[in-house]
């Protein structure tokens, strides 16, 4: 099966054309109600260690590629059963097209970019 994973900020509008949406922050999107959220998984556990997500708050412009590094190795290690029970759960669900929703507001680099990839590689 082929997946099309795309990314949404959590302050963006849910569409039908969003298919599966997976709330990727460890916290809950800041003025957000959780009954204004449209989510189907909340995957806490495949997002950046706390270590992780301060250092790359402290300079995101900055600190982007040792970030994207310093996650991948947690992907690939510590959160690696996490990254293959979601690939489980998005191969269960009979989806096609996930979407992957976070808070953070630069779209260009943040952590679902890096997870996207990672997830890609995963459901191959």
């Amino acid at each position: 099966m082929k997946w099309t994973i795309k990314l949404k900020r959590a302050y963006d509008p849910a569409e039908s054309e969003d298919g599966l949406r997976i709330l990727v922050d460890r916290m809950w999107p800041r003025g957000i109600k959780k009954t204004d959220l449209k989510c189907d998984i909340w995957a806490k556990d495949v997002t950046p260690s706390t270590e992780a997500r301060h250092f790359f708050h402290e300079d995101p412009e900055g600190h982007w590629e040792t970030f994207a590094e310093r996650y991948r190795k947690e992907l690939k290690g510590t959160a690696y059963p996490a990254l293959q029970q979601l690939a489980a759960q998005i191969r269960d669900s009979g989806q096609t097209t996930i979407t992957l929703v976070y808070g953070f507001r630069n779209p260009i680099k943040n952590h679902a970019l890096v997870l996207k990839e990672e997830l890609e590689s995963a459901l191959a």
